[in-house]
């Protein structure tokens, strides 16, 4: 059997070393030669039929297919076949002797529970073929290798940046080599049934975001979730935590889950289990808690291949490798547009090529990850190639973090279309997008941006800044949320955290060739709302104890040059920084002005 050559961290420094330092893009070259040669996988085959597999019959029904939005569509029949025991028996019997291909054949499959992938196998979805997951949570939490008693047998697995044991992502794999899913085309469709309504209830996946929109009404236009999701209180949670943690003192315990009652959210909940230095096998969620999996889950794996197929309505995040080495993604289109649907989010990850993929999302496109707090293990997501994409509507088109505490650092993107073909109904929000806040740190560092076509503008209308009332631009209305084209915005959701003592660190930053296109609108003809935002770390934003305050750095070195940005509403004042330094325009069009010059600002 062959397998890819590898190029680790040793192989890419010797061969940056005799790069010219003038031409990163050299780098990029490098990135990509590194897949020249595929995964290979031994030739037999192992039909899913042949361990008892059987298609399911189908039913039409209205259906969530976005926040916000039903529409009839052909799902599974309450008890139909379920072909779980068979796809992983395959996947066993295919990796006891040496590896192959898995076939899911043309056709419509249900499988109850999560699909563990080992090595050397390929799951291959013929064309004409949709895989349909189950939509009971406690299928998720029936085979995982921690027993959990009542809240289930969970999985390892990692939620926004945070270890825990949760439900199992839908097709998960641990310390794995040499895996691929593969399809023929955008035919081969794996649905996660996020919008689809659990039996006998008004719920599904996504109304665990929680949200209270009219998406969550029930037909007699109740509101449902009943308290039930990410966004409420959880009872399951204990009321102080020095119950949960008792070691600590009481001025410790209550600077983590600071006031009131919001730290017992599940989110929250985690989040301070982590700033406590909980064990990750001792955060324990699962049934009884609302943090919802992932579509594909990979967790240290090396030598991994996507390739050729559509992922849709999927419960949360759609793809989240996890410090994978040498990921290949290829022909993917991520559609899912319910609640955090993000498309791409490579974590901690070492050696990414992502091309000729599509991005219709409800959350960012691709975002690029390492880590949240404490849980910085992997390292940083470092040496990725992104080329030849095209995205649709999303948060973020291309997007650095978050999820960023481990670092990010030698990314490369190129020949993108940012095509927003929805830009009416669900536009993209903003084309290139960096967050972080005073509790995740980190870096995020050399990256390369450039050859990017934005002909239908982004989002007109902006989304502000929501800051702390400790700070002094709460009141002010910055667009970093929506609505500019470029934002760097180290200011991202801060209420969410309770511990903020680790400014982030953004620099060398290089972005050219950016051409955006103007749309029709009621008020006008515009191509975004502003042109670029830069909102640096916010001292003011910091609560730890000042003998221990580390240096507050601002955003540095950003240059932008040889870009036209259309023309943006907010005309006026189509730039906006704050703590920032030797941000560089260099031939840079907005509306009818060109900018040649250096911008600095100070706190």
């Amino acid at each position: 059997m062959g397998i890819a050559a590898t190029c680790g961290l040793e192989t890419y420094a010797q061969s940056w070393a005799s790069a010219a330092p003038t031409d990163p893009w050299i780098q990029a070259s490098i990135i990509e030669n590194s897949f020249r040669t595929p995964l290979l996988f031994k030739s037999k085959k192992f039909s899913i039929i042949d361990f008892g597999a059987k298609p399911c019959q189908l039913k039409t029904e209205k259906t969530w297919v976005a926040f916000e939005k039903q529409v009839p569509l052909e799902i599974p029949q309450v008890h139909s076949h379920d072909s779980y025991d068979a796809i992983n028996s395959a996947i066993r019997q295919c990796h006891s002797e040496g590896g192959g291909k898995v076939i899911i054949p043309s056709g419509r499959w249900l499988c109850n529970g999560p699909i563990k992938l080992l090595s050397n196998v390929n799951l291959h979805l013929e064309k004409n073929t949709i895989l349909f997951f189950g939509n009971n949570p406690k299928d998720y939490a029936k085979d995982g290798d921690y027993d959990c008693g009542p809240q289930g047998k969970l999985t390892l697995s990692r939620w926004e940046g945070n270890d825990l044991l949760n439900f199992s992502p839908l097709i998960y794999a641990y310390e794995q080599n040499n895996i691929a899913v593969t399809g023929e085309d955008w035919t081969s469709i794996l649905d996660g049934q996020g919008g689809v309504n659990f039996e006998n209830d008004t719920d599904c996946w996504w109304s665990w975001k929680g949200r209270a929109k009219s998406a969550f009404l029930d037909t007699d236009f109740h509101v449902t979730n009943k308290g039930a999701s990410e966004s409420h209180v959880n009872e399951n949670n204990p009321k102080s935590l020095l119950d949960r943690q008792p070691d600590l003192s009481p001025e410790k315990a209550q600077y983590l889950q600071g006031v009131g009652d919001r730290w017992r959210k599940d989110p929250e909940f985690l989040r301070t289990l982590t700033e406590s230095g909980i064990p990750a096998n001792q955060r324990v969620f699962g049934i009884g808690h609302y943090l919802r999996p992932h579509m594909i889950q990979f967790i240290s794996c090396e030598r991994v291949l996507l390739s050729q197929y559509q992922v849709r309505n999927t419960p949360f995040w759609q793809h989240n490798p996890v410090n994978c080495k040498q990921l290949h993604v290829k022909g993917v289109f991520a559609n899912g547009t319910g609640p955090n649907n993000d498309g791409f989010n490579p974590e901690s990850c070492n050696g990414v090529l992502i091309e000729h993929c599509q991005f219709n999302t409800g959350d960012d496109c691709i975002a690029i990850e390492s880590g949240k707090g404490l849980d910085t293990q992997f390292g940083p997501c470092q040496n990725i190639l992104i080329q030849h994409c095209k995205m649709q509507s999303g948060h973020g088109g291309l997007t650095f973090g978050s999820v960023m505490s481990g670092g990010i650092q030698n990314v490369f993107a190129r020949d993108l279309l940012f095509q927003n073909v929805n830009y009416r109904l669900d536009p993209l929000n903003i084309a290139i997008r960096l967050k972080s806040n005073m509790n995740r740190g980190g870096y995020i560092r050399d990256i390369y941006i450039k050859n990017i076509s934005i002909p239908n503008g982004i989002r007109t209308t902006p989304g502000y800044y929501k800051g702390l009332n400790t700070n002094n631009l709460s009141e002010q209305k910055i667009p970093t949320n929506a609505g500019a084209l470029i934002t760097i915005d180290c200011g991202y959701d801060p209420s969410a955290d309770n511990v903020r003592t680790r400014p982030p660190s953004i620099s060398k930053i290089e972005i050219s060739n950016i051409k955006v296109g103007n749309i029709n609108s009621n008020d006008g003809h515009y191509s975004s709302y502003q042109a670029l935002v830069i909102l640096g770390p916010i001292p003011d934003d910091y609560n730890g104890s000042n003998k221990e305050r580390p240096p507050i750095f601002p955003v540095k070195d950003i240059t932008i040059k040889n870009c036209d940005f259309g023309n943006p509403v907010n005309a006026n004042n189509p730039i906006f920084l704050f703590n920032a330094k030797n941000i560089v325009l260099d031939n840079v069009k907005i509306g009818t002005k060109l900018y040649s010059t250096e911008f600095n600002s100070s706190i």
